[in-house]
């Protein structure tokens, strides 16, 4: 008989994957199948040739790049030795997760389910491409290819006649027990599990170091509509090091207000300990919670009850319901058919974990405690651009903060949790540390100062660009710049409001080690971007490209900008090199390749 085994592995960077999977994992065990969930990267990956069946779920993050969870799994993957039989007795499917409005949509999806045929793996369906652009999300694309995929998989592992599928009402064991204590210990180091303030090697995210906050100022005009912060820390004894185009990821807490409130909605004590006790011997507890811990520790740091939630949680939530009306209606926006009314309700006003539950009071004073880690994800840390090079800075690191303010349908404002929360601290008013570490980013510069580069940074896309020319300015030039090649493309609103570091950039033109371009988009009837500055200068930039091999970076939102400074550089290669236009989309598509055209946005 065959194995009834299947793996589901996984590479998530926002955790949107993630929920896919541990979704996969429950329906496999309702239809009695013996499931393992996976991150790629912490899953021996030579243990692949054994394995009869796996499900890979992965997410395209950046430009086509794999989220950093699945980055070494990645490189052993495309490795030119790996024999053409290597995965012959493995079935597989693939699942991807994208944004059709990138140029790379699903790019790692599509390639994995490539190189999983190549390898001799058998595909049991095509592989899945869910988009979040799609109105109902990603699980549009999703709910039709699982029924397909269950038909596949029960055909190879049939669920036996004696057991049959675990209904979807009747809920699956939780995967933790919390077990309260009947008194506080009398010893409790709770802070940030593995955080230090003197860290024995270089911090990560289950060892952050404790950043002490030395400024938080505000950098935006009085009445301009955000609030943008240039945040100082002092990251001396941390073993941190990092170069321009490095990234800072911040782990962020709930207000108290929230935590205080969700306590009082699901009737918990925040004061009470737990210990937590996996039901299965390969499930391990979450390090970066301590054991034992407060109900406190547990709401403020580690579940994200301000998050938007998935519809997972809804499923589950409707299982744990004594209500009957409440019951009925978390069925409906747990169902394929319910999506829309889903989609209205919590994703197009952005309603959260929190409000949901104030909305279903009945259910969420029934949920029982072992299951709270099942119905709500982890906080994720958030990524910033480091905005200052330690060689301008030495041991501070510096970052520019959009604080995240918007409004819904609904009357209580959206906000973000990290942004608000850094906004928040006050270092005058007395010590404050954030717990922080740092990894590579998408950008990376010339080994020499002596390479050009054209750097176009609209509003907070600046950050990255400061590090950048600090770092280049630092080592390649002491005193006056006699040949600048530091050429930047900054945008904003008004000189006035938001123009970030303007004495700074003014200082090095000056000084010769800086070309700025600037494009002010509301300070004339017609608004002008960084895309029209370019075209403006497009004989500077194909000199530059062209004749003296400079590098291409652009950093900021993803939503128009990068497609228009694309379409503005090939305009540039027609005009100005006298290429056709498939001849200007080879050119962009090399400087792409040979890591001359380089990238960082978000959404």
């Amino acid at each position: 008989m065959p194995s009834s085994r299947l793996l589901v592995l996984f590479g998530s960077q926002t955790g949107t994957a993630q929920d896919v999977s541990e979704r996969l994992g429950r329906e496999a065990r309702r239809r009695r199948l013996d499931c393992r969930v996976q991150a790629l990267d912490s899953y021996p990956v030579v243990n692949l040739i054994n394995e009869p069946l796996v499900i890979f779920v992965c997410a395209t993050t950046g430009q086509g790049d794999p989220p950093d969870n699945m980055k070494s799994f990645w490189r052993f993957i495309f490795r030119k030795n790996l024999p053409s039989t290597a995965l012959c007795q493995m079935d597989f499917a693939v699942l991807g997760l994208g944004d059709s409005s990138y140029t790379k949509f699903n790019f790692v999806a599509k390639k994995l389910h490539r190189r999983l045929l190549q390898l001799g793996g058998a595909a049991l369906l095509p592989v899945c491409l869910g988009d979040d652009q799609h109105e109902l999300g990603p699980d549009a694309a999703i709910d039709p290819w699982l029924h397909n995929l269950w038909e596949k998989v029960l055909e190879l592992c049939p669920v036996p006649f004696d057991l049959g599928v675990i209904p979807p009402e009747v809920p699956l064991p939780s995967k933790f027990t919390l077990q309260l204590l009947q008194e506080a210990p009398r010893e409790c180091s709770e802070g940030q599990p593995g955080a230090r303030t003197d860290p024995p090697s270089p911090p990560s995210e289950l060892q952050p170091f404790l950043a002490r906050m030395v400024t938080n100022q505000r950098v935006t005009g009085p009445s301009h509509f955000q609030d943008v912060r240039l945040i100082e820390f002092d990251i001396s004894g941390s073993g941190i090091s990092f170069v321009a185009g490095d990234v800072v990821l911040i782990q962020p807490e709930n207000t108290a207000r929230h935590v205080q409130h969700f306590c009082q909605v699901l009737g918990l004590d925040p004061d009470q300990y737990f210990t937590l006790q996996p039901r299965e011997p390969h499930v391990p507890c979450p390090e970066r919670l301590p054991q034992p811990c407060s109900v406190r520790h547990l709401v403020s740091q580690y579940l994200d009850i301000a998050s938007v939630p998935r519809r997972s949680f809804f499923e589950l939530l409707a299982c744990l319901s004594p209500h009957e009306l409440e019951r009925e209606k978390l069925l409906e926006f747990s169902s394929a058919a319910g999506q829309e009314a889903l989609h209205e309700y919590c994703s197009r006003p952005r309603r959260t974990i929190l409000e949901v539950l104030c909305d279903f009071p009945h259910t969420a004073a029934a949920i029982p405690p072992d299951y709270l880690l099942d119905l709500i994800p982890p906080v994720r840390p958030r990524a910033f651009s480091i905005a200052s090079s330690l060689l301008a800075h030495p041991a501070r690191l510096q970052i520019l903060v959009a604080v995240v303010k918007y409004q819904t349908r609904l009357k209580e404002p959206r906000r973000g949790l990290c942004s608000s929360w850094l906004a928040s601290l006050d270092p005058a008013q007395g010590p404050v540390r954030v717990p922080l570490w740092v990894r590579p980013g998408s950008l990376t510069l010339p080994q020499t100062p002596d390479t050009p580069v054209i750097m176009v940074g609209p509003g907070t896309g600046v950050a990255p660009f400061r590090a950048a020319v600090q770092e280049r300015v630092a080592q390649g030039q002491r005193g006056p710049c006699t040949s600048p090649g530091n050429f930047l493309f900054f945008g904003c609103r008004r000189r006035d409001q938001d123009f970030y570091w303007e004495a700074e950039w003014t200082e090095l033109e000056q000084r010769g080690c800086l070309t700025l371009v600037t494009a002010f988009s509301r300070e004339q009837e017609r608004k002008v971007y960084v895309q029209h500055r370019l075209r403006e200068r497009g004989p500077l930039v194909w000199e530059l490209l062209d004749h003296r091999g400079a590098c291409f970076y652009l950093a900021g939102n993803a939503k128009y900008m990068p497609a228009d400074v694309s379409e503005a550089l090939l305009s540039i290669f027609q005009e100005e090199g006298g290429l056709s236009g498939p001849d200007a989309a080879a050119y962009l598509a090399r400087l792409q390749r040979t890591l001359r055209f380089q990238t960082e946005t978000w959404a």
